[in-house]
């Protein structure tokens, strides 16, 4: 045993000895038991790899930065401090993958999902999320099939390929006023959704549209 061992041990044993031989004293009262705490699960999906990992780790960023935020301020539910604790997941931006998460977030037990990032994953994931009956809110799918099923726990908080699509083809058409427009998209759920509604203005202006080309690339 070192020196430093033996002092510390030397110390601990002669406070024992003083607290032995002096003067008895009640006890102090217990301290009050710390309120319960119930931790509420919120999932995030997103691509965290992959050509656009750096748009999902973002919104994962995002999501955790309002959950420390919530945290810090002490949220009281029915009388009870509530931790939120944020479960992570990435889908790739695979629709595939994207419904292996979301099965696994739910049986996780999570109260709420942020995500999809992507409108080809969170479309499908959202049937999931439905029959669980957790709420899911996505603040980068635009594809308006997402919302326009009837599903009562799909939201979004981001205007739709109908209101994006219409915008781009009206200020094509209004500032560069072209006669022949060719109309390119990626083939992914959001890219083809709003060159549909892009498209559909500009013939509505009386613009002509060239057959469609599409250039693969992930979705979004």
């Amino acid at each position: 045993m070192n020196f430093q061992m033996k002092a510390l041990s030397l110390s601990v044993a002669a406070a024992v000895l003083v607290m032995g031989c002096g003067k008895k004293e009640e006890a102090a009262p217990a301290a009050p038991a710390a309120a319960p705490m119930t931790v509420v699960k919120i999932g995030h999906v997103g691509p965290l790899t992959g050509g656009i990992a750096h748009l999902g780790k973002d919104n994962e960023n995002g999501a955790r930065l309002a959950i420390d935020q919530v945290n810090a301020a002490g949220t009281m539910i029915g009388g009870q401090k509530v931790k939120f604790e944020l479960v992570a997941e990435d889908d790739q931006g695979d629709p595939k993958v994207g419904n292996t998460v979301a099965q696994k977030l739910v049986d996780a037990k999570v109260a709420g999902i942020v995500g999809h990032l992507n409108s080809g994953t969170t479309i499908p994931a959202s049937v999931i999320y439905e029959a669980a009956g957790i709420p899911v809110i996505s603040g980068s799918a635009t594809n308006p099939t997402l919302t326009e099923r009837g599903l009562k726990v799909t939201f979004r908080v981001v205007g739709r390929d109908d209101q994006q699509g219409p915008a781009i083809a009206s200020y094509l058409a209004s500032q560069n006023k072209p006669k022949t427009v060719a109309v390119i998209d990626d083939a992914t759920a959001y890219g083809e959704g709003l060159a549909n509604e892009v498209e559909k203005t500009l013939k509505a202006a009386g613009v002509k549209v060239l057959p469609r080309e599409k250039r693969h690339r992930q979705d979004r």
